[in-house]
């Protein structure tokens, strides 16, 4: 009989659900886009160079993996790092590189900041955040009844702050 998988490897991914295979190819994809923003960096700087003839922009390996919440659920990165040793020479500081794809603050996509206040307007209380979303991304989220509750005080501070504007120059 002939089989396509051969190794148990590829097996185990072809029998992982759905959702698993969603986070699989958001990881790989945004591995992929990581490497190619650094790979982009580093021709764009290839040409300079130390006194030596050494290349002042250079790959350093990757940084710790972290846990990124995302539409796809929780997705483990390993975002590539490089050394730049190049120096401002007005300000004495040194280059550095900074993602705009994950900088390195980013632990939630925008999107999912965004859902969470619609969540709690539809009644979903702060204690409840975490058995809700647990099954989406996992036990180690980041969404405690203390950080809702933080997040919280933020949306009724810019609430108030709408409801206190001017409009006397408005209709």
């Amino acid at each position: 009989m002939l089989s396509v998988v051969v190794d148990e490897a590829a097996r185990a991914e072809l029998r992982m659900d759905l959702d698993g295979l969603a986070r699989e190819g958001a990881r790989r994809m945004l591995a992929a886009a990581l490497e190619a923003e650094v790979d982009d960096y580093l021709v764009a700087c290839a040409a300079e160079r130390d006194e030596r003839g050494r290349r002042l922009v250079v790959r350093n390996g990757h940084a710790r993996q972290r846990e990124v919440l995302t539409a796809a659920g929780a997705v483990t990165v390993q975002a590539p790092r490089v050394d730049d040793r190049r120096v401002d020479p007005v300000t004495g500081e040194r280059a550095r590189f900074r993602s705009v794809i994950l900088p390195p603050w980013c632990r939630k996509s925008p999107k999912v900041t965004e859902v969470l206040p619609l969540l709690y307007l539809h009644g979903l209380s702060t204690g409840d955040f975490v058995p809700a979303l647990a099954a989406f991304f996992g036990s180690a989220s980041g969404l405690s009844a203390a950080a809702v509750g933080r997040l919280l005080a933020s949306w009724q501070a810019d609430y108030q702050a709408f409801c206190g504007r001017d409009l006397s120059d408005c209709d």
